[in-house]
C-alpha cells in the first residue's frame, strides 16, 4: 500500500474527509489523522495516530536489534574461536551471552526512538507545531480514484506527498478484528 500525506488548517474538515473516504469503501484502519490538538481530535471522533507510532520506536528497535545480531554473531564467533566451547560449560554461556546482548541493544534502539518523532513525520514537524493537522491515507492502486474524487472535493487539502503505507495483510487483520468486537455481544 502507499501512504498519501494532506495537510490542512481545518479538524472539521478532516472530519468531512475522513466520513467521505468512509462512506466510498476506504476502511478506518487506512485512514488517520496527525495533529498536535488532541482534544479538538477527541471532540471530533478523528482516527489518530496511535501514540507509540508517533514516535520511531519500532524502526529503533528494529536498528538496535541488527546491531544487536552483529554484536551476538560476534560473541558465538569469539566462543567458537577462544576454544571457550570445549570446556564443560560448552556452548550455554555463549548462546546466554549472545541472546542477552540481542536483547539489550534491541531495548536500547527503542528507548532512543522514544526520544524521537517518527522517522516519515519528522519533515511535518514545522507545519504540526504551527496548529496544521496532517491527514495520512493507505490506499492500493485500485482505490487511488476513489481517492482523487474526494479530495478533489476538499482544494483546503494541501498534498504533501506519498510514503510507505502500512501492509495490506495488517489493514485486513484490523477490519477483521473490527468486525468481530462489533458482533460481539
Amino acid at each position: 500500500m502507499k501512504r498519501y500525506f494532506f495537510l490542512t488548517d481545518n479538524l472539521d474538515k478532516l472530519t468531512a474527509v475522513e466520513h467521505d473516504l468512509a462512506v466510498n469503501g476506504i476502511s478506518a484502519p487506512q485512514i488517520h489523522v496527525l495533529s498536535n490538538d488532541d482534544s479538538g481530535m477527541t471532540v471530533r471522533k478523528l482516527n489518530d495516530v496511535e501514540a507509540v507510532l508517533r514516535k520511531d520506536v519500532v524502526h529503533s528497535m528494529e536498528r538496535g536489534a541488527l546491531i544487536g545480531a552483529a554484536a551476538a554473531a560476534v560473541v558465538i564467533a569469539v566462543g567458537h574461536y577462544s576454544g571457550a566451547t570445549a570446556t564443560a560449560a560448552g556452548w550455554t554461556p555463549f548462546i546466554f551471552l549472545a541472546v542477552v546482548v540481542l536483547g539489550f541493544f534491541t531495548w536500547e534502539g527503542g528507548l532512543f526512538g522514544i526520544q524521537e518523532p517518527h522517522h516519515e513525520f519528522k519533515r511535518f514537524q514545522q507545519a504540526l507545531a504551527s496548529g496544521r493537522h496532517l491527514l495520512l491515507i493507505d490506499i492500493n492502486e485500485k482505490d487511488h480514484s476513489i481517492l482523487n474524487n474526494v479530495t478533489a472535493h476538499y482544494p483546503e487539502l494541501e498534498f504533501s506527498g506519498t510514503g510507505h503505507g502500512a501492509a495490506q495483510w495488517f489493514v485486513t487483520l484490523q477490519n477483521k478484528w473490527r468486525n468481530f468486537v462489533e458482533v460481539m455481544p
